[in-house]
């Protein structure tokens, strides 16, 4: 398959455009591409690629994920058919003077019609996606994982084999649509011959007729059944992140592919680590002595404990940084960093010992701790 041309670049607009500039160059292109003014053999393609581009940047919550995610993360969040949904393209094809609405475009996209008469073949219904919440551990997320998780479907019905029909017996060809489950009607617009598919009423596009239902499905071809899926998480995935398994959804009546199964991805708050993109933030406790005069403490880490150096004369919230030691970039090379951040404390109770010697600091250090001593003048 070949890589995708940038939406932006296939628009011919900057990455910073308006609303109103994109459309206004997707009526330009439309105009100049739609397959019944231009007859060029690339002029459909080119036409689907423009009004892909279109859908996508004229939804500012699409827009949003493609900026961040481009392309291919892209492309994992949104089936071709959702990138279509909501887009506003009858107002554009009504100013243009085109007779078909989104309804006919998501048509030419998806089966249904074509341009100038030109009939495609549709194909069953697909199943239903579905989405499954999926929490996992930061380690998890780290290292990639194996989980096993129980989906409840629909699936082919296991006595009649997925037909509706009672075993036995066999469904009959619906004799308004002859089978097809589509009824096809011809109209005439200034552009051309359009031809338009409906579902036949009779059968519900199943194109059968069932006479004998099967008694376990009642007819439908399906069952309810709970099924065991295994998933791989792959290293660096971030929370909110999805999974797309492909044909693990519902399965759709008589026929017609599976619906895919979408994992959102919930990361479990971690003891020790907070995560900021690759990199994982640990707030580390010192004493005030440690941070004075310097010390070698053990830290956690993904990996296991390491040694850290308190360099002498550390500051409350100094961070230090140990690179590679964060999250695995999950489309690159390389981990983040951990940063620790020092936390110094302060006993709440001291010793007898312990004060004569913080008292014999504070004189060396001329510093004044007698509050009924604090002057303060306004």
């Amino acid at each position: 398959m070949a890589e995708k041309r940038d939406y932006y670049e296939v628009l011919g607009v900057p990455r910073t455009a308006s609303k109103d500039e994109i459309k206004d160059a997707y009526r330009k292109l439309a105009m100049q591409y739609h397959p019944d003014r231009n007859k060029a053999p690339e002029a459909e393609e080119k036409f689907k690629e423009i009004s892909e581009a279109y859908a996508v940047l004229s939804d500012d919550e699409k827009r949003q994920q493609y900026d961040m995610l481009g392309h291919a993360g892209f492309d994992q969040r949104y089936t071709r058919e959702d990138i279509f949904r909501g887009a506003d393209f009858d107002s554009i094809f009504r100013d243009l003077g085109f007779g078909f609405g989104f309804g006919d475009l998501f048509n030419i996209f998806f089966g249904g019609r074509g341009f100038s008469g030109q009939e495609y073949e549709q194909g069953p219904a697909r199943g239903q996606d579905l989405a499954y919440d999926l929490e996992i551990t930061l380690e998890d997320a780290a290292k990639g994982a194996e989980r096993e998780v129980t989906v409840p479907r629909t699936e082919k019905c296991d006595v009649c084999e997925g037909s509706g029909a009672a075993p036995g017996t066999a469904p009959r060809e619906c004799p308004k649509c002859e089978g097809t489950g589509r009824i096809r009607t011809a109209r005439r617009s200034a552009f051309g011959t359009f031809v338009q598919i409906t579902t036949c009423q009779t059968c519900r596009g199943t194109g059968v007729i069932i006479d004998t239902p099967c008694k376990k499905c009642k007819g439908t071809g399906l069952m309810e059944v709970e099924r065991k899926i295994t998933v791989k998480i792959p290293s660096g995935i971030d929370d909110g992140y999805q999974i797309r398994l492909n044909g693990e959804g519902e399965t759709p009546p008589h026929g017609g592919a599976a619906g895919d199964l979408y994992l959102l991805i919930h990361i479990a708050p971690h003891e020790y680590f907070r995560r900021e993109d690759d990199d994982l933030l640990y707030n580390l406790n010192i004493t005030y002595p440690q941070a004075a005069l310097g010390a070698e403490v053990q830290v956690p880490t993904l990996d296991g404990e390491t040694t850290l150096k308190i360099h002498p004369g550390t500051q409350p919230s100094e961070i230090f940084k140990l690179k590679s030691k964060g999250m695995p970039r999950l489309r690159g090379y390389g981990r983040g960093d951990l940063l620790i951040r020092v936390n110094i404390t302060v006993p709440e109770k001291l010793t007898s010992k312990q004060r004569e010697l913080l008292e014999q600091l504070a004189t060396e250090m001329d510093t004044n701790v007698k509050l009924k001593s604090h002057r303060f003048r306004i």
